[in-house]
Protein backbone atom coordinates (compact mmCIF):
# COMPACT_ATOMS: atom_id res chain seq x y z
CA UNK A 1 0.00 0.00 0.00
CA UNK A 2 1.62 3.36 -0.79
CA UNK A 3 2.03 5.87 1.75
CA UNK A 4 0.30 9.02 0.96
CA UNK A 5 1.92 12.28 0.12
CA UNK A 6 1.08 13.99 3.70
CA UNK A 7 2.72 10.83 5.39
CA UNK A 8 6.61 12.77 6.30
CA UNK A 9 3.96 16.14 7.21
CA UNK A 10 1.90 13.92 9.69
CA UNK A 11 4.89 12.20 11.10
CA UNK A 12 6.12 16.02 12.04
CA UNK A 13 3.09 17.21 12.97
CA UNK A 14 2.65 14.20 15.79
CA UNK A 15 6.57 15.00 16.66
CA UNK A 16 6.08 18.62 17.30
CA UNK A 17 2.85 17.70 19.33
CA UNK A 18 5.07 15.87 21.85
CA UNK A 19 8.45 17.98 21.91
CA UNK A 20 6.69 21.60 21.66
CA UNK A 21 5.45 21.96 25.40
CA UNK A 22 9.18 21.72 26.49
CA UNK A 23 11.09 22.81 23.18
CA UNK A 24 9.14 25.77 22.17
CA UNK A 25 10.69 25.84 18.53
CA UNK A 26 7.94 26.94 16.64
CA UNK A 27 6.17 30.32 16.39
CA UNK A 28 3.95 29.29 13.92
CA UNK A 29 2.61 26.20 12.90
CA UNK A 30 0.18 25.77 9.54
CA UNK A 31 -0.83 21.80 9.08
CA UNK A 32 -3.39 22.01 6.97
CA UNK A 33 -1.14 24.43 4.52
CA UNK A 34 1.73 22.37 4.84
CA UNK A 35 -1.14 19.05 4.01
CA UNK A 36 -1.93 20.94 1.14
CA UNK A 37 1.24 21.68 -0.44
CA UNK A 38 2.62 17.94 0.10
CA UNK A 39 -0.53 16.82 -2.16
CA UNK A 40 0.73 19.09 -4.91
CA UNK A 41 4.39 18.93 -4.37
CA UNK A 42 6.49 18.64 -7.38
CA UNK A 43 8.26 15.59 -7.44
CA UNK A 44 11.46 16.70 -7.01
CA UNK A 45 14.39 15.72 -4.73
CA UNK A 46 12.71 16.76 -1.59
CA UNK A 47 9.37 15.38 -2.27
CA UNK A 48 7.07 15.76 0.55
CA UNK A 49 10.24 16.68 3.13
CA UNK A 50 8.73 18.99 5.65
CA UNK A 51 11.02 21.85 6.82
CA UNK A 52 10.96 24.48 9.27
CA UNK A 53 11.38 28.12 8.19
CA UNK A 54 13.39 31.11 10.64
CA UNK A 55 10.92 33.79 11.43
CA UNK A 56 12.44 36.24 9.84
CA UNK A 57 12.02 34.72 6.10
CA UNK A 58 9.08 34.88 4.47
CA UNK A 59 6.15 32.12 3.45
CA UNK A 60 3.70 33.25 1.34
CA UNK A 61 0.28 34.16 3.39
CA UNK A 62 2.12 33.56 7.12
CA UNK A 63 3.60 36.59 9.66
CA UNK A 64 6.96 37.02 9.28
CA UNK A 65 7.49 38.63 12.72
CA UNK A 66 11.04 38.67 13.48
CA UNK A 67 10.99 38.07 17.11
CA UNK A 68 9.54 41.57 17.87
CA UNK A 69 6.14 42.30 18.60
CA UNK A 70 6.29 45.34 16.51
CA UNK A 71 6.17 43.01 13.53
CA UNK A 72 3.35 41.32 14.90
CA UNK A 73 0.84 39.97 12.69
CA UNK A 74 3.01 41.19 9.17
CA UNK A 75 1.51 38.46 6.67
CA UNK A 76 4.10 37.97 3.79
CA UNK A 77 2.90 38.44 0.28
CA UNK A 78 5.29 36.21 -1.45
CA UNK A 79 7.68 33.40 -0.31
CA UNK A 80 11.18 33.99 -0.20
CA UNK A 81 13.64 32.94 -2.79
CA UNK A 82 15.22 29.99 -0.87
CA UNK A 83 11.98 28.90 0.30
CA UNK A 84 10.58 29.06 -3.42
CA UNK A 85 13.70 26.68 -4.17
CA UNK A 86 12.91 24.33 -1.67
CA UNK A 87 9.21 24.13 -2.62
CA UNK A 88 10.35 23.55 -6.55
CA UNK A 89 12.51 20.89 -5.18
CA UNK A 90 9.35 18.93 -3.26
CA UNK A 91 9.70 20.17 0.17
CA UNK A 92 6.91 21.46 2.32
CA UNK A 93 7.01 24.60 4.81
CA UNK A 94 5.59 23.10 8.29
CA UNK A 95 5.57 27.03 10.03
CA UNK A 96 7.99 29.40 10.95
CA UNK A 97 10.63 28.84 13.97
CA UNK A 98 11.99 30.95 16.80
CA UNK A 99 13.94 33.57 16.03
CA UNK A 100 15.84 36.37 18.41
CA UNK A 101 15.09 39.76 18.25
CA UNK A 102 15.53 41.07 14.19
CA UNK A 103 17.94 38.12 14.46
CA UNK A 104 20.10 39.58 17.08
CA UNK A 105 20.92 38.44 21.02
CA UNK A 106 17.71 38.56 22.73
CA UNK A 107 16.36 35.54 23.09
CA UNK A 108 13.27 33.62 22.22
CA UNK A 109 11.60 30.58 24.70
CA UNK A 110 13.28 27.93 22.49
CA UNK A 111 15.33 25.43 24.97
CA UNK A 112 18.35 23.15 24.05
CA UNK A 113 16.36 19.57 23.26
CA UNK A 114 19.27 17.55 24.65
CA UNK A 115 18.62 19.56 27.82
CA UNK A 116 16.01 21.89 28.29
CA UNK A 117 18.02 24.17 31.16
CA UNK A 118 20.22 25.04 28.39
CA UNK A 119 20.14 27.72 25.74
CA UNK A 120 20.09 26.18 22.40
CA UNK A 121 22.01 29.09 21.00
CA UNK A 122 20.47 32.35 18.39
CA UNK A 123 19.38 33.19 16.10
CA UNK A 124 18.54 30.25 14.43
CA UNK A 125 17.64 28.83 17.40
CA UNK A 126 13.87 27.25 16.53
CA UNK A 127 15.23 25.99 13.17
CA UNK A 128 18.40 24.25 15.17
CA UNK A 129 16.38 22.99 18.03
CA UNK A 130 13.64 21.73 15.77
CA UNK A 131 15.35 19.60 13.73
CA UNK A 132 17.88 18.15 16.93
CA UNK A 133 14.09 17.61 18.31
CA UNK A 134 13.22 15.26 15.04
CA UNK A 135 10.35 17.26 14.00
CA UNK A 136 11.66 17.99 11.01
CA UNK A 137 14.97 16.95 8.78
CA UNK A 138 15.26 20.33 7.53
CA UNK A 139 15.34 24.08 8.71
CA UNK A 140 15.95 27.29 7.43
CA UNK A 141 18.20 29.61 9.10
CA UNK A 142 20.82 32.64 8.43
CA UNK A 143 23.93 33.85 9.75
CA UNK A 144 25.51 37.29 10.42
CA UNK A 145 28.29 36.64 13.08
CA UNK A 146 27.30 32.69 14.71
CA UNK A 147 23.55 32.74 14.16
CA UNK A 148 23.35 28.99 12.50
CA UNK A 149 27.01 27.88 13.13
CA UNK A 150 26.37 28.11 16.83
CA UNK A 151 22.94 26.85 17.58
CA UNK A 152 23.72 23.72 15.26
CA UNK A 153 27.06 23.64 17.30
CA UNK A 154 24.77 23.18 20.41
CA UNK A 155 21.73 21.90 19.10
CA UNK A 156 24.00 18.56 17.80
CA UNK A 157 22.94 18.89 14.30
CA UNK A 158 24.71 20.26 10.67
CA UNK A 159 24.29 23.75 9.71
CA UNK A 160 25.53 25.56 6.02
CA UNK A 161 26.27 28.96 5.43
CA UNK A 162 26.11 29.75 2.09
CA UNK A 163 28.81 32.35 0.97
CA UNK A 164 27.84 35.78 1.13
CA UNK A 165 26.02 36.73 -1.90
CA UNK A 166 25.62 33.25 -3.52
CA UNK A 167 22.06 33.00 -2.33
CA UNK A 168 19.80 35.24 -2.75
CA UNK A 169 18.72 37.46 0.44
CA UNK A 170 15.13 38.12 -1.18
CA UNK A 171 12.39 37.25 1.84
CA UNK A 172 14.82 37.79 4.50
CA UNK A 173 14.72 40.46 7.36
CA UNK A 174 18.40 41.93 7.00
CA UNK A 175 20.25 43.04 9.46
CA UNK A 176 23.86 43.36 8.14
CA UNK A 177 24.08 43.41 3.60
CA UNK A 178 27.66 42.80 3.84
CA UNK A 179 27.61 39.89 6.42
CA UNK A 180 24.14 38.39 5.83
CA UNK A 181 23.80 34.88 4.39
CA UNK A 182 21.45 32.36 3.86
CA UNK A 183 21.97 29.03 5.83
CA UNK A 184 20.04 25.56 6.44
CA UNK A 185 20.04 23.50 9.20
CA UNK A 186 19.65 19.28 8.61
CA UNK A 187 20.17 15.95 10.84
CA UNK A 188 23.37 14.89 8.79
CA UNK A 189 25.51 16.42 7.02
CA UNK A 190 24.51 14.01 3.99
CA UNK A 191 21.25 15.66 4.32
CA UNK A 192 22.53 19.16 4.39
CA UNK A 193 24.50 18.03 0.95
CA UNK A 194 21.03 16.87 -0.56
CA UNK A 195 19.15 20.17 0.09
CA UNK A 196 21.91 22.19 -0.98
CA UNK A 197 22.36 20.33 -4.82
CA UNK A 198 18.50 20.91 -4.72
CA UNK A 199 18.76 24.48 -4.04
CA UNK A 200 21.60 25.07 -6.75
CA UNK A 201 22.76 22.07 -8.07
CA UNK A 202 26.17 21.84 -5.85
CA UNK A 203 27.19 17.76 -5.50
CA UNK A 204 29.02 16.79 -2.38
CA UNK A 205 32.71 16.53 -4.22
CA UNK A 206 34.99 14.33 -1.62
CA UNK A 207 38.42 14.58 -2.07
CA UNK A 208 41.02 11.77 -2.83
CA UNK A 209 43.57 12.90 -0.02
CA UNK A 210 41.83 16.29 1.02
CA UNK A 211 44.34 19.00 2.83
CA UNK A 212 42.85 20.29 5.84
CA UNK A 213 44.08 23.20 8.19
CA UNK A 214 43.43 23.30 11.41
CA UNK A 215 42.76 26.35 13.72
CA UNK A 216 42.20 25.94 17.88
CA UNK A 217 40.26 29.46 17.72
CA UNK A 218 41.95 30.35 21.36
CA UNK A 219 43.72 33.60 19.94
CA UNK A 220 39.69 34.41 19.96
CA UNK A 221 38.18 33.03 23.64
CA UNK A 222 39.14 30.67 26.33
CA UNK A 223 37.84 27.18 23.91
CA UNK A 224 36.46 24.38 26.53
CA UNK A 225 39.24 21.57 27.31
CA UNK A 226 36.61 19.04 25.88
CA UNK A 227 36.11 21.19 22.57
CA UNK A 228 39.85 21.15 22.20
CA UNK A 229 39.54 17.42 22.81
CA UNK A 230 37.23 17.01 19.83
CA UNK A 231 38.88 18.76 17.57
CA UNK A 232 42.20 16.78 18.41
CA UNK A 233 40.37 13.74 17.70
CA UNK A 234 38.95 14.47 14.96
CA UNK A 235 42.11 15.92 13.27
CA UNK A 236 43.75 12.49 14.51
CA UNK A 237 40.55 10.49 12.92
CA UNK A 238 40.80 12.34 9.57
CA UNK A 239 44.47 11.71 9.36
CA UNK A 240 44.39 8.42 10.04
CA UNK A 241 41.87 8.15 7.02
CA UNK A 242 44.77 9.61 4.49
CA UNK A 243 43.78 13.85 4.97
CA UNK A 244 46.66 15.89 5.41
CA UNK A 245 46.23 18.19 8.21
CA UNK A 246 48.83 21.46 8.96
CA UNK A 247 48.16 23.97 11.63
CA UNK A 248 46.55 27.14 10.17
CA UNK A 249 48.30 29.18 12.23
CA UNK A 250 48.32 32.88 12.83
CA UNK A 251 48.10 33.21 8.99
CA UNK A 252 44.51 34.46 8.85
CA UNK A 253 45.06 37.69 12.03
CA UNK A 254 41.38 36.48 13.36
CA UNK A 255 41.77 39.15 16.46
CA UNK A 256 41.75 41.90 14.41
CA UNK A 257 39.06 40.31 11.60
CA UNK A 258 36.83 39.79 14.59
CA UNK A 259 37.34 43.30 15.38
CA UNK A 260 36.42 44.27 11.95
CA UNK A 261 33.36 42.18 11.78
CA UNK A 262 32.09 43.66 15.17
CA UNK A 263 32.63 47.27 13.71
CA UNK A 264 30.80 46.30 10.38
CA UNK A 265 27.87 44.73 12.04
CA UNK A 266 27.01 47.78 14.33
CA UNK A 267 27.37 50.19 11.41
CA UNK A 268 25.23 48.90 8.79
CA UNK A 269 22.79 47.57 11.34
CA UNK A 270 21.65 50.89 12.55
CA UNK A 271 21.16 52.15 9.37
CA UNK A 272 19.45 48.87 7.92
CA UNK A 273 16.33 48.76 11.00
CA UNK A 274 16.79 52.78 10.30
CA UNK A 275 15.87 52.34 6.97
CA UNK A 276 14.18 48.60 6.46
CA UNK A 277 12.54 48.19 9.93
CA UNK A 278 11.49 52.12 10.42
CA UNK A 279 8.84 51.58 12.57
CA UNK A 280 11.63 50.91 15.54
CA UNK A 281 12.62 54.14 15.95
CA UNK A 282 9.42 55.31 17.00
CA UNK A 283 8.74 52.82 19.46
CA UNK A 284 12.95 52.45 21.05
CA UNK A 285 10.74 50.96 24.52
CA UNK A 286 10.25 47.71 22.22
CA UNK A 287 13.91 46.87 21.93
CA UNK A 288 15.98 45.07 24.36
CA UNK A 289 19.28 46.43 25.64
CA UNK A 290 21.31 44.64 23.62
CA UNK A 291 19.90 45.58 20.25
CA UNK A 292 19.67 49.29 21.38
CA UNK A 293 23.47 48.97 22.15
CA UNK A 294 24.10 47.70 18.99
CA UNK A 295 22.15 50.74 17.12
CA UNK A 296 23.96 53.08 19.60
CA UNK A 297 27.38 51.75 18.77
CA UNK A 298 26.72 51.75 14.97
CA UNK A 299 25.25 55.18 15.18
CA UNK A 300 28.64 56.42 16.69
CA UNK A 301 30.89 54.63 14.64
CA UNK A 302 32.71 57.01 12.27
CA UNK A 303 32.59 56.11 8.63
CA UNK A 304 36.20 56.04 7.97
CA UNK A 305 36.53 53.13 10.76
CA UNK A 306 33.54 51.42 8.62
CA UNK A 307 35.71 51.87 5.84
CA UNK A 308 38.89 50.92 6.86
CA UNK A 309 36.92 47.34 8.76
CA UNK A 310 35.88 46.53 5.10
CA UNK A 311 39.06 47.15 3.46
CA UNK A 312 40.61 45.17 6.17
CA UNK A 313 38.43 42.27 5.11
CA UNK A 314 39.33 42.59 1.32
CA UNK A 315 42.85 42.38 2.03
CA UNK A 316 42.34 39.75 4.26
CA UNK A 317 39.69 37.41 2.15
CA UNK A 318 42.65 37.77 -0.57
CA UNK A 319 44.85 36.44 1.73
CA UNK A 320 42.69 33.75 2.91
CA UNK A 321 41.44 32.45 -0.57
CA UNK A 322 45.04 31.87 -1.98
CA UNK A 323 45.29 29.52 1.47
CA UNK A 324 41.98 27.68 0.72
CA UNK A 325 43.33 27.16 -3.20
CA UNK A 326 45.90 24.84 -2.00
CA UNK A 327 43.44 23.33 0.81
CA UNK A 328 39.89 22.09 0.89
CA UNK A 329 38.91 23.95 4.33
CA UNK A 330 39.59 25.24 7.88
CA UNK A 331 38.91 22.94 10.51
CA UNK A 332 38.42 24.23 14.01
CA UNK A 333 35.54 24.87 16.72
CA UNK A 334 32.02 25.86 16.10
CA UNK A 335 31.39 27.19 19.27
CA UNK A 336 33.45 27.48 22.45
CA UNK A 337 32.31 24.91 24.56
CA UNK A 338 28.71 23.13 25.26
CA UNK A 339 25.58 24.68 25.09
CA UNK A 340 25.99 26.92 28.39
CA UNK A 341 23.25 26.94 30.87
CA UNK A 342 20.71 29.21 31.22
CA UNK A 343 17.97 30.79 28.60
CA UNK A 344 18.95 34.46 29.58
CA UNK A 345 21.67 34.63 26.86
CA UNK A 346 22.76 32.87 23.51
CA UNK A 347 26.55 32.37 23.87
CA UNK A 348 29.31 34.11 21.97
CA UNK A 349 29.46 34.18 18.73
CA UNK A 350 33.16 35.03 18.34
CA UNK A 351 34.59 31.79 16.68
CA UNK A 352 32.01 32.90 13.60
CA UNK A 353 33.17 36.48 13.72
CA UNK A 354 36.23 36.59 11.19
CA UNK A 355 34.92 33.93 8.66
CA UNK A 356 31.30 35.72 8.26
CA UNK A 357 33.23 39.18 7.67
CA UNK A 358 35.04 37.25 4.54
CA UNK A 359 32.02 35.74 3.24
CA UNK A 360 33.39 31.87 3.07
CA UNK A 361 31.42 29.17 3.16
CA UNK A 362 31.05 27.11 6.57
CA UNK A 363 29.43 23.52 7.19
CA UNK A 364 29.11 23.13 10.94
CA UNK A 365 29.60 18.80 11.67
CA UNK A 366 28.16 17.70 14.65
CA UNK A 367 28.79 14.53 16.36
CA UNK A 368 30.91 14.58 19.57
CA UNK A 369 29.36 15.01 22.81
CA UNK A 370 31.01 16.10 26.42
CA UNK A 371 30.91 14.33 29.68
CA UNK A 372 27.76 14.85 30.14
CA UNK A 373 26.02 14.55 26.82
CA UNK A 374 25.70 18.08 25.55
CA UNK A 375 26.97 18.36 21.61
CA UNK A 376 30.16 19.93 20.67
CA UNK A 377 30.08 20.88 16.92
CA UNK A 378 32.95 21.34 14.59
CA UNK A 379 33.11 24.49 11.51
CA UNK A 380 34.59 23.67 8.24
CA UNK A 381 35.30 27.14 6.50
CA UNK A 382 35.92 26.69 2.83
CA UNK A 383 36.49 29.00 -0.47
CA UNK A 384 33.32 30.27 -1.58
CA UNK A 385 33.84 28.93 -5.58
CA UNK A 386 34.63 25.10 -3.84
CA UNK A 387 31.50 24.49 -2.05
CA UNK A 388 30.82 20.74 -3.81
CA UNK A 389 34.52 19.81 -1.78
CA UNK A 390 33.92 21.51 1.28
CA UNK A 391 30.63 19.66 1.71
CA UNK A 392 33.00 16.65 0.97
CA UNK A 393 35.07 17.10 3.16
CA UNK A 394 32.58 17.59 5.74
CA UNK A 395 30.60 14.52 4.71
CA UNK A 396 34.47 12.87 5.58
CA UNK A 397 35.01 14.75 8.91
CA UNK A 398 31.40 13.39 10.24
CA UNK A 399 32.57 10.05 9.12
CA UNK A 400 35.78 10.27 10.57
CA UNK A 401 34.22 11.76 13.81
CA UNK A 402 31.52 8.44 14.08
Amino acid sequence: MTAPRTAAVDDALRRLEQTEPEIRAWVRVDPDGARAAAERAPDGPLRGVPFGVKDIVDVAGLPTECGTSLRRGRIAAHDAWLVDRLRHAGAVPLGKTVTTEFAYFQPGPTRNPHHPAHTPGGSSSGSAAAVAAGVVPLALGSQTAGSLTRPASYCGVAGYVAPVGAWSMRGFAGLSPSLDAPGLLATRVSDLARAVEAVDGTRAEEPQSPRILVWPGTELTDVAPEMLNALHRTRQALAASGAATDDLGTQASTSALADAHATVMAYEAARSLATEHAEHAAHPGALSAPLRDLLDRGRGTPEADYRAALEAARTARARLLELLSDADAILGPAAPGPAPHGLGATGTPVLSRPWQLLGLPVVTVPGHRDPRGMPLGLQLVGHPDRVARLLGAAARAEEAIR
